[in-house]
């Protein structure tokens, strides 16, 4: 059955912002949030929503930066993430308020939401665990993974991180720190690393390896199987 897609606005401290909604169009399903990375909401992320569709969820590709803002550049991208990667509570409550829209959407059940990210997604997933987001579970997309410094003393979401063991922008040392914090928060977490692979694994048009971000089919491939495993646990 092809997807239903459609947009909507949704309004946040007196700001619009635009989301992606994809589903089979049939009744509520399981859903599940599409955090973008460090460009904004893209067509990558669209997709990701489409796909999820295909599997019987209720995909939404959300927006943190406002109707209408995309970064192109390196330059423009940094600038846009700033904000939020320098004060994480602003991140987890713009997050708790979206995920409150998402809840209220027609094409979701309510009671069985989780949250998938990539890059800088995969930190806002991370976070959206770390502040006790009402959500199931989590899964970070090669996602930046420094602490925010106010991780719950008991994170109940189930997290799923799937981490290139190349990737310069989270090094062995941030992947151990965040075992350490996730076990200390008594989570239920999981680490895939893949070897020999950098960061944005899963972007086809990532080819800078001199930033640190190529693109690996069997990475992609892998992670994304993952990724079903995990939302079949969680929504069981």
């Amino acid at each position: 059955m092809a997807a239903n897609t459609r947009r909507f606005t949704y309004s946040i401290d007196d700001k619009d912002f635009e989301g992606h909604l994809s589903s089979d169009g049939t009744s509520a399903k399981p859903g599940v949030i599409i955090c973008h990375a460090w460009a904004g909401r893209s067509d990558f992320e669209n997709d990701k929503a489409e796909k999820l569709a295909a599997l019987g969820y209720t995909g939404v590709a959300i927006d943190l930066f406002g109707k209408g803002v995309l970064g192109t550049s390196k330059e423009e991208n940094q600038k846009l993430i700033e904000p939020f990667v320098t004060d994480r509570a602003l991140l987890q409550d713009r997050l708790a308020k979206i995920i409150a829209v998402i809840k209220d959407l027609p094409e979701v059940d309510a009671s069985n939401v989780a949250a998938i990210g990539f890059c800088f997604g995969g930190l806002c997933v991370l976070d959206i665990a770390r502040a006790g987001g009402d959500v199931k579970g989590v899964v970070s997309f090669h996602g930046l993974l420094g602490a925010p410094g106010n991780t719950k003393d008991k994170i109940n979401a189930k997290i799923l991180a799937l981490h290139g063991w190349d990737d310069p922008m989270a090094p062995p040392s941030d992947v151990t720190a965040l075992g350490e914090e996730l076990t200390k928060a008594g989570a239920d977490w999981q680490l895939h690393g893949y070897g020999g692979v950098m960061h944005a694994f899963t972007n086809p048009a990532a080819n800078d390896p001199g930033l640190g971000t190529v693109y690996n089919e069997n990475a992609d491939r892998r992670s994304w199987t993952a990724m079903k495993n995990f939302l079949s646990e969680v929504f069981s």
